[in-house]
């Protein structure tokens, strides 16, 4: 019966529609059997630099498309849920001098969004969508990692894009100095395109375990 509900909650989030007609896509088992592990997190999780990638020299992508690469190969986007996780990434952005890379990091901009627990959303509606955990308020400010400049000045995350006119700033980046202001997360458009970091997803691991007990993980 728990494989069941995880069969469920795996399909159900993973058809998730976005407004422009593109969709969260599903794992695809034998891409999860090939993944590339780079390195592994001391917790033994593994975690793929699309830089570091053969195939992805010189790829960046917009958020949602860097999110389905990692997805189909039982992967996300990196989730930054520790300070030890947060530094271990950002020594490798600095290592390997790539200038910004996308999270997981994700504004809550869609149906249900009204709760009030997220009110007010540009303060306690950042969450991590590989975990579907929240993040701190973005006020409290020693409980997270966001810059205290941006492209105008003002501490992130400052939605400056939409401010001057264009998209909403809903997704989560991590800037390497982008503003002389070190290594910090930044709210940035998600259609802009950067380099990725995937995370092995355990959801996604036991799902195509459970639907492909013969297959070699």
């Amino acid at each position: 019966m728990k494989g069941y509900f995880l069969v469920l909650f795996v399909i159900g989030f993973t058809h998730a529609q976005f407004k422009n007609g593109r969709i969260l896509e599903p794992p695809v088992p034998r891409l999860c059997a090939q993944r590339t592990i780079h390195e592994r997190f001391t917790d033994g999780k593994g975690y793929m630099f699309s830089w570091r990638e053969p195939s992805l020299k010189g790829v960046e992508e917009d958020w949602l498309n860097a999110r389905n690469y990692c997805r189909q190969r039982c992967m996300d986007l990196v989730s930054l849920e520790t300070s030890a996780e947060n530094e271990w990434i950002k020594e490798r952005i600095v290592k390997d001098k790539v200038k910004y890379i996308w999270t997981s990091g994700r504004l809550c901009d869609f149906k249900g969004c009204d709760r009030p627990d997220l009110q007010p959303v540009s303060v306690n509606g950042w969450f991590w969508t590989a975990e579907l955990q929240k993040l701190a308020p973005t006020t409290q400010r020693d409980q997270n990692d966001w810059s205290e400049t941006g492209g105008i000045g003002k501490p992130q995350p400052d939605n400056r894009e939409a401010q001057q006119g264009g998209a909403s700033e809903n997704c989560l980046a991590v800037l390497n100095n982008f503003y002389k202001d070190g290594v910090n997360w930044h709210d940035v458009a998600c259609h802009h395109v950067k380099p990725f970091v995937c995370e092995e997803n355990d959801a996604l691991i036991k799902y195509i375990k459970y639907t492909n007990p013969h297959l070699q993980l």
